[in-house]
This record gives structure tokens, C-alpha cells and sequence, in this order.
């Protein structure tokens, strides 16, 4: 668990973050950060070596707040991993939706020059894939999942997550469509490859 921000670097964290998700890595600078929060750069560097500090400092945060509410979910479904993963779907994408400026942060920004991401925060965030691919290695064990390698499949079902939040962040969906069907058949369509021929969810039509 990251350590938690003071009142003042909460005030930075919250500025920044809201900085990168309206104009990007690029366009950061600690200057502007000490603008928004009326504060000298010289103050943030107190509590922030720089902006790859900060950065990182958020997208570990993010990665907490996300393991925390998928962990909420493993919790409720220990012992039903198909329900237990289409909960783990369904609670990514409402993170997503209701973090947006995190989620951005976490999954959408590409900096082409930025200091190495720590080790420490890395292990970190792969306990939100770690949930997921238990969740299929359950479902292999109890005969209710299909699936060759259990990291490989958790990987591929995030992916498909990360192409619905990021669709829904956007406003890309049609408009024409209700956004919680949308959801629905997302998460329907990504559990279908994962589950024998006998299981799958009769919600999606077979081909």
C-alpha cells in the first residue's frame, strides 16, 4: 500500500493529476502544478523530486484504489470464480468510469521519456492482474474455465476491459446504444472465450 500523501501533498497529487488528464505528460511542468495550488515549484519539490515523481506516484495510488475495489469483489465470490470473474469485469469498468482522471493517468498516458517505473510500485499494480487470473485458475481447478495459461487469459480479458472503459471515457459509444447493455455484452463476450463449450453464457450467441 503507498504510504499515505500528507494534506499538502494530497493538494499536488490532486493538481497534477488533474493537469496530466486535460493536457498530458508533455504539457506538465512543475511550475504550472505550483500555479494551480498557489504554492513556489520550490515547495512541490520538497515533496516531489519531479515530475516522474509525481507521476508515479500516481499511478501507484491508482493502482491501489483499483486493487482495493476489485479485492472488495474477490472477497464477495471466493468460492464462485465465473460469477467471481464477471464481478472483477464489471467492477473494472465502473472504476474506470468513476475515475476517469485516475484511469488516464494509470492506462491512457504514453510519455516517450520518463524515468523507469520502481519495481516496487510495479509489483504492486500487478495484484489487480494477479486477481483476475486467480479467479481463472479457480475456474480451471472446478472444471468451469477453459483456458491454457491462466496470466495469458487474465491479460487478453483486460484488454477487452480497457477498449470498453476507454470507448465509454471517450463518448466513442453509439449513441443509439444504452451504455449498461453495452457493458453487459462486453463483459458476456470476453467471459464466453473463456469458458467450455457446455458453460457458456447463454446470453451470447453462439456462432
Amino acid at each position: 500500500m503507498p504510504d499515505r500523501p500528507t494534506d499538502l501533498q494530497r493538494v499536488i497529487l490532486d493538481a497534477t493529476r488533474n493537469l496530466l488528464a486535460r493536457n498530458g505528460y508533455t504539457n506538465l511542468s512543475m511550475r504550472k502544478i505550483a500555479k494551480k495550488i498557489g504554492y513556489s515549484a520550490t515547495t512541490i519539490y520538497l515533496h516531489f523530486e519531479n515530475k516522474d515523481a509525481l507521476f508515479h506516484a500516481l499511478i501507484d495510488e491508482g493502482m491501489h484504489r483499483l486493487y482495493e475495489s476489485l479485492y472488495s469483489v474477490h472477497t464477495q465470490y471466493s468460492d464462485a470464480p465465473v460469477e467471481r470473474l464477471r464481478a472483477l469485469c464489471r467492477q473494472y469498468i465502473q472504476f474506470g468510469l468513476d475515475e476517469p482522471e485516475y484511469y488516464e493517468v494509470m492506462f491512457m498516458l504514453h510519455p516517450e521519456h520518463m524515468e523507469r517505473y520502481p519495481a516496487a510500485k510495479y509489483r504492486r499494480a500487478r495484484r489487480n492482474l494477479d486477481l483476475f487470473a486467480q479467479a481463472l485458475e479457480d475456474g480451471v481447478t472446478e472444471g468451469v474455465m477453459a483456458v491454457q495459461n491462466s496470466r495469458v487469459a487474465a491479460s487478453s480479458t483486460w484488454a477487452a476491459l480497457h477498449g470498453t472503459v476507454t470507448l465509454l471515457i471517450a463518448q466513442r459509444v453509439d449513441a443509439r446504444i444504452d451504455h449498461e447493455a453495452f457493458i453487459t455484452a462486453a463483459i458476456d463476450q470476453a467471459l464466453y472465450g473463456l469458458l467450455p463449450r457446455t458453460h457458456a453464457d447463454p446470453a451470447v450467441p453462439k456462432t
